[in-house]
């Protein structure tokens, strides 16, 4: 028996006959007889033509799975010897060489204009300066402020003075800080691609540190807070800060401190400050708590019941030149604030309570509420608010609320526009947001900042536009009007005046300033001494770069005289509006804001169940 055969098939040989016998006659014939066969020439030439000696054979090698001729292996050794040699070697020396990273493209020309806007801040500071302050015609001030008051240990040393004046107003410092805050925040990448990111840091610190010393931080209730250091009346005849015209070195009248029992607006605008920069300053623990606790304290004091009269209100050293007209916005807007730097719901619940929005009259749609200043927070803080929505989508309970807020602030944004005739516009291209009073420049800084913002907030949230009544508006609309109203301040306008001091060449040279007007010589100029340098038709000694001065008339006229402080007097919170709209509208640092950093203490949002139906009843 045959095994089988793995292969197919079968193992016997099948022959055929025919061919079997023709083999077999092959095999008997005589191998001898066949090399006698004569062969024709041309197979004789074949057979017969000697062999060349002089050719050589050719020689392989075996590589096992292939073989070659060695010439072609020695021609391929070669030539890769010789490449490595050519390529290979630079290359490696390339590699090994230090990398220099590529330079980053030049600033823009807002980039350049923020620099210089962020000066003005190192020129407006009072307490001991540091030395490094960069500014040469500054020295120490203010070292005796608050003493006035017996129980502020170390007094109220430090902070900024306001314009031109040597008066420390509390109020729009803190919104300056909010804002600066707010700016920094959104935009640390840009700041930071322009060298300014420890600069503004190192602001902002200088501002939140002295607002930690208006009232009892270390307290959690507190019943007052010192509202402004120094003081002033209209047509005053008495030395005081707007009487006297001297270098803030060189005061020597009494400075009065003013103290606050009632603050709903300031207590609410230093709690947004502080609760802001605590944001800022998250990689300092230590120093972010110390914040959160004083403007939870501060916040508190705010809130309470007993303390809710306007804290300008009667007060003749501050109504007629910061005046509240309101602290619902404030309630609003540190509301938000709170939220963001704690996580903590209360604060959200109350920020989205139907009741808040319509205490503020924030639906109401008047055009006025949708501008955002030192007194009025509104627009700025639904924006805020806003934010919320787009990137969170909270949902339930929230969501109604942030609807509101959300299309409110679409509509301030549209009002921007001059085909829907909200607010008049100058001929040359200013829209005028206060209606043409002096010092129209703030405004259209700030507004800018939040149109530009929220055209990031959409951008960032994959929404391409939105609408004002039928029409269909781009976030480049909104751009190109943060950027026109900007390049105006910058020197597009009909005057060609850049309104930002030491930018571009013809920029204002009489600025309404007593410490950039009196030379710094080592003379001390008496209460009604210095007035010599305010009526000076020369131009100020000290140039205080940086600072945006009030702005033009409706008419886009500029009067360049240090006298006249509707144009030529520079604020805090102006240039405060300024460098938020400046930082968001370069390119340098890249397009965008930074989404998470605001919201890096808020828990993760779980909405809650909705109530069920009420039972059905036929």
């Amino acid at each position: 028996m045959h095994s089988g055969n793995q292969w197919g098939g079968a193992f016997e040989i099948h022959v055929d006959p025919a061919t079997d016998d023709e083999h077999s006659r092959s095999l008997d014939l005589d191998r001898g007889a066949l090399s006698r066969h004569q062969l024709d020439e041309t197979q004789q030439s074949w057979l017969l033509e000697p062999q060349d000696g002089s050719q050589k054979k050719d020689k392989y090698v075996d590589l096992g799975c292939v073989v070659c001729k060695r010439k072609v292996l020695w021609w391929v050794i070669w030539s890769a010897l010789i490449a490595f040699v050519v390529v290979g070697i630079p290359i490696i020396i390339v590699k090994s060489l230090p990398k220099h990273k590529e330079k980053a493209p030049p600033p823009d020309r807002y980039a350049m204009a923020l620099q210089k806007a962020l000066l003005f801040f190192n020129a407006q500071k009072s307490g001991r300066l540091p030395k490094n302050n960069g500014i040469p015609w500054r020295g120490d001030s203010g070292l005796k402020d608050g003493f006035d008051q017996p129980d502020i240990k170390g007094g109220l040393v430090g902070g900024y003075y306001d314009a031109g004046d040597n008066i420390k107003f509390h109020f729009p410092m803190a919104y300056s800080m909010t804002l600066l805050s707010w700016s920094v925040i959104e935009y640390s990448q840009k700041y930071q691609a322009i060298g300014e990111y420890n600069h503004i840091r190192e602001l902002i610190k200088w501002g939140t540190d002295y607002l930690l010393k208006t009232f009892n931080s270390s307290a959690t209730t507190i019943d007052k807070i010192y509202s402004q250091v120094g003081e002033a009346t209209n047509s005053s005849t008495t030395p005081d800060d707007h009487y006297c015209w001297m270098r803030p070195e060189d005061m020597d009248y009494p400075r009065k401190t003013q103290v606050a029992s009632s603050a709903p607006d300031l207590g609410g605008e230093m709690a947004a400050a502080l609760a802001a920069a605590s944001i800022v300053f998250r990689d300092d623990p230590a120093y972010s708590m110390k914040l959160i606790s004083g403007a939870a304290t501060v916040y508190k004091f705010a809130r309470s019941m007993g303390h809710r009269t306007p804290y300008s209100r009667g007060n003749p050293y501050i109504e007629p030149f910061y005046n509240s007209t309101g602290y619902w916005d404030e309630y609003m807007w540190s509301a938000a604030w709170m939220y963001y730097a704690t996580g903590n719901s209360s604060y959200m619940s109350f920020v989205t309570d139907p009741r808040l929005p319509r205490n503020a009259k924030a639906f109401m749609q008047i055009p006025d509420f949708g501008v955002l200043s030192w007194d009025n927070k509104l627009p700025a803080a639904m924006l805020l608010l806003t934010r919320f929505r787009l990137f969170l989508s909270p949902g339930y309970p929230y969501e109604e609320t942030l609807r509101g807020y959300h299309n409110a602030t679409g509509l301030d944004m549209c009002s921007c526009f001059k085909e829907f005739h909200v607010f008049n516009w100058t001929r040359g291209g200013l829209i005028e947001l206060n209606h043409g009073r002096p010092q129209p420049l703030q405004y259209a800084a700030a507004t800018s900042f939040l149109a530009s913002l929220y055209a990031d907030y959409m951008d960032a949230a994959n929404v391409p536009g939105w609408y004002c009544g039928p029409y269909y508006f781009s976030t480049s609309s909104l751009r190109s009007f943060a950027a026109s109203q900007v390049d105006y301040i910058l020197g597009d306008n009909p005057k060609k005046m850049s309104y930002v001091v030491g930018y571009g060449k013809n920029y204002p040279k009489h600025v309404h300033h007593r410490g950039a007007s009196i030379p710094d010589n080592g003379v001390k100029y008496s209460c009604t001494g210095g007035r010599k340098w305010l009526n000076a038709k020369s131009a100020n000694p000290n140039v205080i770069t940086g600072a945006m001065v009030g702005g033009p008339d409706r008419s886009d006229g500029f009067v360049d005289v240090r006298k006249n402080y509707g144009y030529t007097e520079p604020t805090l919170a102006g240039n405060a509006g300024l460098v938020a709209a400046l930082v968001s509208l370069t390119s340098s640092g890249g397009a965008g804001v930074d989404k998470n950093t605001m919201f890096s203490a808020v828990p993760p949002l779980f909405p809650a169940t909705p109530p069920p139906p009420p039972p059905w009843k036929p």
